[in-house]
C-alpha cells in the first residue's frame, strides 16, 4: 500500500486494522518504531504518509468511502478442527468478507492480497453475494473478485515491489482486472502483468512458494554431504547456480527456512491434495518440509556434539533471531527451535539481533527470561545488544542469521575473551574461516567439508 500511495498520488490509501496498537505505532512520528523493519520503508511512510497514505481504526467507515478493498489479513496454518496442522485457517479473511458485505456502498472490487488456497475467491463471493444481513442492499450494492497475490521476499519488499519479476491479476470480470492493472502501470510495465483466473492465481501463488522452499531444502540437503566428504557448499552452489536451467536464486545453504508463507503454504499444498486424493503428490511436498525440520534439529545436535556431548550451564551467544536478515519477522525461524533445544539441554543462551525487540524474542520463545529453573534441567535466556559484551567467557557463538554487521566482526579479539576451547557455529557461511582458522576457536560452517579433515 506503501508502494501503491507512492507511485499513485492522486489514489487516497487506506490501511485498517482492528489493532489501535498496531495503527498507532504506524502514525508514530519515530518511524524507527514502525511494526514492519523492510529497508526503504520508513522513507516512503514518511514521504506520502497523511498525504495520500492514512492508517486508521475506522473500519467500517473507511469501507464504505472505497471503491477497492484489499484483504491482507493472516491466514495461519489451523491448529484444531477438520484439516489441523495442514489447512489454512480463512476465519480473518471471512470475518473481512463480512465486514465488506455490510458496508460497502456501491459497486467495490474486493482483492485478495493473503496467500490463500485454491477456491477461495469462492468463499469471499459466496460471503458477499449472498449475504443475508439485513444492512446490505443488494439492489444497491455489486461486488468483484480478484486474487493478486504478492511475489515480494521479505528483507528486499521495497525493490520487489518496485521492480517486480511479473503482477499476477486473476479474475473473470475484465472491467475490473483493468482497474487495478491501471494501478500497476503507473509504475510496472504493461508486459510484466499477468492475467489468469481467479483459481490460476491462487495455485500460482502456492506454487511459487512451495518451489522456493524446496530448493533452500535441496541445497541444505547437499551441505551435509559437503561436510562429510570435503566438498565446499559455496563451491557447489556456485556450480549448480551457473546452470542457466536453474540459476542462483535460493540456493545458499542456512539453518532452514522459516517466514509466514513457506511451511504454511507447501503445507495446504499437502492438505489440498489429500483432499482430491492425490496421495503420493502429498507425500511429496511433505517431505520438503520433513527435510527442513530434519536439518535444523541437526544444527542443534552438532552444536551439543562438539561442546563435549553437553550444553548444561554453557554460555552460548545466538546472533541473528529473525529468520533472514533485513527483517524484524520471526515467524517460523530456524532460531526458535535451535535456540529451544540448547535451552531444554541446559544452556545459558543470549541472543543478539539488531531489529529484534526481546519481547518478541520472549513471546516465539513462549518462555520468560527473568524465570530461572534448576539450571541442571532447564537453561535460561537473556538478550543482548552488545556483542562483544556478551562473547565475553562464553562457550561458543552461533550464527543464526545473515545480518551484514556479523560479517566484519574481530575474531582476533573474539578469541582472546571467549573460554577455552571456545567454538564458532557458522550456519549460514557468511565467515571468512581463513582468519578464524588462524585463532585457537574451533570452527564449523555450514556445508564446509575441510572440517571433516580436522
Amino acid at each position: 500500500m506503501a508502494v501503491i500511495a507512492e507511485n499513485c498520488p492522486d489514489i487516497k490509501v487506506t490501511v485498517v486494522d482492528i489493532n489501535e496498537e498496531k495503527i498507532r505505532d504506524w502514525n508514530s512520528e519515530d518511524l524507527d518504531q514502525l511494526p514492519v523493519f523492510e529497508p526503504g520503508l520508513k522513507e516512503i511512510i514518511s514521504k506520502v504518509r497523511g498525504k495520500n497514505l492514512f492508517f486508521s481504526t475506522h473500519i467500517d467507515k473507511e469501507i464504505s468511502l472505497s471503491d477497492m478493498v484489499f484483504i491482507s489479513v493472516n491466514t495461519p496454518t489451523k491448529t484444531k478442527g477438520f484439516g489441523a496442522g495442514y489447512a489454512i485457517d480463512l476465519k480473518w479473511v471471512e470475518e473481512s468478507a463480512r465486514k465488506v458485505a455490510k458496508y460497502a456502498s456501491g459497486h467495490t472490487i474486493v482483492v485478495e492480497k493473503s496467500t490463500l488456497p485454491v477456491k477461495t475467491a469462492e468463499l469471499i463471493k459466496s460471503i458477499l453475494i449472498q449475504s443475508d444481513d439485513k444492512n446490505l442492499d443488494s439492489d444497491k450494492n455489486t461486488f468483484s473478485i480478484l486474487s493478486n497475490p504478492e511475489f515480494l521476499a521479505e528483507g528486499t519488499a521495497i525493490y520487489n515491489l518496485r521492480n517486480p519479476d511479473r503482477v499476477l491479476i486473476g479474475g473473470d470480470d475484465e472491467q475490473s482486472i483493468n482497474s487495478l492493472k491501471q494501478i500497476y502501470k503507473n509504475w510496472v510495465n504493461e508486459e510484466k502483468i499477468l492475467e489468469t483466473n481467479l483459481w490460476s492465481s491462487e495455485l500460482s501463488k502456492l506454487t511459487a512458494n512451495a518451489f522456493l522452499a524446496q530448493r533452500i531444502s535441496s541445497i541444505n540437503s547437499i551441505s551435509s554431504i559437503c561436510e562429510v566428504t570435503g566438498a565446499e557448499i559455496s563451491e557447489v552452489s556456485k556450480a549448480v547456480g551457473f546452470d542457466s536451467r536453474i540459476g542462483s536464486e535460493f540456493l545458499s545453504a542456512g539453518p532452514g527456512f522459516g517466514g509466514s508463507c513457506f511451511k504454511k503454504d507447501i503445507l495446504n499444498l499437502v492438505y489440498i491434495s489429500r483432499f482430491y486424493g492425490l496421495y503420493s503428490v502429498a507425500d511429496y511436498w511433505e517431505q520438503v518440509i520433513t527435510l527442513n525440520s530434519w536439518h535444523t534439529k541437526r544444527i542443534s545436535k552438532l552444536i551439543v556434539e562438539k561442546l563435549f556431548g553437553t550444553v548444561a550451564n554453557k554460555r552460548i551467544l545466538i546472533l541473528g533471531f529473525s529468520f533472514k536478515s533485513n527483517t524484524n519477522d520471526t515467524r517460523e525461524s530456524p532460531s526458535i527451535s535451535i535456540v529451544k533445544d540448547l535451552l531444554e539441554n541446559g544452556a545459558e543462551i543470549i541472543i543478539h539481533d539488531p531489529k529484534v525487540k526481546p519481547s518478541q524474542i520472549e513471546k516465539e520463545l513462549n518462555c520468560d527470561s527473568e524465570i530461572i529453573t534448576d539450571i541442571r534441567e532447564e537453561g535460561k535466556w537473556q538478550y543482548s545488544n552488545n556483542i562483544y559484551k556478551s562473547i565475553e567467557n562464553s562457550d561458543a557463538v552461533v550464527i543464526l542469521t545473515e545480518w551484514e554487521v556479523y560479517k566484519n566482526l574481530d575474531w582476533v579479539k573474539i578469541s582472546g575473551i571467549m573460554r577455552s576451547p571456545a567454538w564458532v557455529f557458522d550456519a549460514r557461511g557468511i565467515t571468512r574461516d581463513s582468519e578464524i582458522k588462524e585463532t585457537s576457536l574451533n570452527y564449523w560452517a555450514i556445508g564446509d567439508g575441510s572440517s571433516k579433515l580436522k
